[in-house]
């Protein structure tokens, strides 16, 4: 099969596409021919030398593909041989067929076409485990999207304002700004020429939000404090910008503040289940029902692998970036 493979640590060009064999299976899972992958910020990450892959994982980049089951072990899923999935994998996805547990498959919501299906898992894993769950976010609570112009941020707005939540974010120019309000937000804050917590403090009464989304980590966490409500939730999902941050524990204590954060592709295939198991229930209605809509900023082939991760890289995407494979 064809597929692009990591030559090095290094900087995009040293995506090159290379010939590998079709993937073998394990114990419940599923040969996908893959016709669509998208290409989420682990990648870049891990094509950096900067995200060790997990034991057992393909070194081929990408973490969510949908395509046509075409061999496998489906059991009692409901899926046939033949039907059409999207599906979070542990890697992979850049490649002409790709090796799936059959438990982390999807059906294509009804009116998605595959390339648009291939953009949902990886994102909507991510936020359903850690705003809904982690940051448990409640009826009549407030969401905060720090970077809402992102793959993340687009699926984490649509996904709150959907289940019927206020929902604010950042992004880094009025467009971005802009863009979030269409999604969705009640307000978007241009964290270069704006204070957002200023902001939404203005927005809320002086309360604050319940949780904030944030992946950005560093300068940002004692200003986000500052912007919790009491017994509000910080939910970290990346460091871009930092690791370490001086963090006021005494609003902690007083205020009765959570502060966690998760990744998702080391966790147990069983984890992972669970959160698609509550996708299908809670989430796919709302995207057939067209409350929640994939956004796709660009598609490359796959053989451009190295030219769409230069592009996620200058952060001028709204949405994901794609790859059409078949």
């Amino acid at each position: 099969m064809r597929a692009i493979e990591i030559t090095q640590p290094g900087d995009p060009e040293v995506l090159q596409p290379c010939e590998r064999p079709r993937p073998s299976l394990l114990p419940g899972q599923v040969l996908i021919k893959v016709h669509a992958a998208g290409i989420n910020r682990p990648d870049l990450l891990q094509r950096a030398g900067k995200y060790p892959v997990p034991a057992g994982a393909s070194d081929l980049p990408g973490l969510e593909v949908a395509g046509e089951i075409v061999a496998g072990h489906v059991g009692d899923s409901g899926f046939h041989i033949g039907d059409m999935v999207c599906a979070l994998v542990q890697g992979g996805g850049y490649a002409q067929y790709c090796a799936a547990e059959i438990a982390l498959c999807l059906p294509i919501p009804r009116g998605l076409t595959p390339l648009q299906a291939a953009s949902l898992p990886e994102t909507f894993f991510t936020v359903w485990s850690n705003v809904f769950d982690r940051g448990a976010l409640a009826p009549a609570e407030t969401l905060l999207v720090q970077g809402g112009t992102s793959g993340i941020g687009v699926t984490a707005i649509q996904l709150g304002k959907a289940l019927g939540h206020r929902v604010f974010a950042t992004a880094g120019s009025d467009e971005k700004c802009r863009a979030c309000l269409e999604l969705g937000a009640e307000q978007a804050i241009n964290y270069r020429t704006g204070d957002f917590v200023a902001a939404v403090k203005d927005a809320t009464g002086g309360k604050g939000v319940d949780v904030i989304l944030d992946m950005v980590g560093g300068s940002y966490v004692p200003r986000e404090i500052n912007c919790l409500a009491d017994d509000g939730r910080l939910v970290f999902i990346a460091l871009l910008g930092g690791s370490r941050a001086e963090v006021p524990l005494g609003q902690i204590l007083l205020r009765r503040l959570t502060m966690t954060g998760s990744t998702l592709r080391p966790r147990p295939v069983a984890f992972k289940a669970a959160i698609a198991r509550q996708l299908r229930a809670r989430v796919w209605p709302l995207i057939e029902d067209g409350l929640i809509k994939p956004v796709i900023y660009r598609t490359y082939p796959l053989e451009q692998a190295a030219e769409a991760h230069a592009l996620m890289e200058t952060s001028a995407h709204i949405g994901k970036v794609m790859l059409q494979v078949a």
